[in-house]
């Protein structure tokens, strides 16, 4: 399911252009970092990238798991559209792959995302997805032009401020997010 620019609903893989630390000399703390991370993270060469400073991957997992996967608030496939948004418009083909199938498995909506990787962040979408998807592209394009006008199609789908915050919240964590992990490596392709 490749899409045009590289984007795509299938998992793809990242690779460092770092030395990551091999996880046969990871340090007890270092274990416990990445367990506290994600899942994954033992295998990640994203993540034993980021392991050489544990300190700063241990405040990076608690924010980004806090703002992604808050129990209350925004629902969560709002949060991953919102991230998938943000990723289009960066170039990052990781965190669009990864966030993608996620919003894919919450919603049971991959064509929304198919949408979005073909045709770019205008596509034809619902009013709801449409009004997170214009919120997210504005504050990713130009953060200092957002006013108060921009939530107004927020508002109008119902949403709370405290949603809204959390919405924002996302945006501007991946806004981060996606230009660490572009600068400090790539995307692969598995081989078929």
């Amino acid at each position: 399911m490749t899409a045009q620019h590289g984007f795509t609903l299938d998992a793809v893989e990242w690779a460092a252009w770092l030395e990551t630390v091999d996880p046969a000399t990871l340090t007890p703390e270092q274990i416990e970092v990445l367990k506290e991370s994600t899942p994954t993270a033992l295998t990640s060469p994203y993540y034993l990238l980021l392991v050489h400073d544990v300190a700063a991957l241990r405040e990076r997992s608690r924010l980004f798991n806090r703002v992604m996967y808050a129990p209350r608030g925004l629902a969560r496939a709002d949060r991953e559209l919102s991230t998938v948004a943000v990723s289009r418009i960066n170039g990052c083909v990781y965190c669009a792959s990864v966030h993608s199938r996620l919003y894919a498995q919450l919603t049971h909506r991959p064509e929304t995302m198919q949408k979005i990787f073909d045709e770019g962040i205008e596509t034809e979408l619902n009013e709801r997805e449409r009004a997170i998807v214009d919120y997210a592209a504005k504050l990713t394009r130009d953060p200092e032009g957002a006013t108060t006008a921009d939530l107004v199609p927020l508002r109008q789908i119902g949403l709370s401020d405290q949603e809204i915050l959390d919405l924002t919240h996302a945006v501007a964590m991946f806004a981060w997010a996606n230009r660490l992990l572009q600068t400090l490596g790539e995307v692969v392709r598995p081989a078929a």
